[in-house]
């Protein structure tokens, strides 16, 4: 079994930074990519930032050069540098990895709240 777990949420005014981390645990044999995604009220999850084992990255267009995902491989952790967050950023933020070989699959975790007020 597999544990993602997150810290980091909270409130801030427009213009500030959170930093989001999140650890998985448990049966881990290899972990190809770690992400954010995120769920507004009323909205879809949408992919905020990935991360693969070898360091590429890719993000949502709204929060590039604002947001900043890193991982560390030996701590199994991901990490979410948000800047300048507008109001819009406002969201429960879930943390996602995919683990395995032949047959990976995915994990979520419980989700964070982000809100930012104007």
């Amino acid at each position: 079994q597999v544990q993602l777990v997150e810290s980091g949420g909270g409130s801030v005014r427009a213009g500030g930074s959170l930093r989001l981390s999140c650890a998985a645990s448990g049966r881990i044999s290899i972990i190809n990519v770690m992400g954010w995604y995120r769920q507004a009220p009323g909205k879809q999850r949408v992919l905020v930032a990935t991360i693969r084992s070898g360091g590429s990255t890719n993000y949502l267009d709204s929060v590039k050069d604002r947001f900043t995902i890193s991982r560390d491989n030996a701590k199994n952790t991901v990490y979410l540098q948000m800047n300048s967050l507008k109001s819009e950023d406002t969201a429960v933020y879930y943390c996602n990895a995919n683990i395995g070989y032949v047959g990976s699959r995915d994990y979520w975790g419980q989700g964070t709240q982000v809100t930012v007020s104007s």
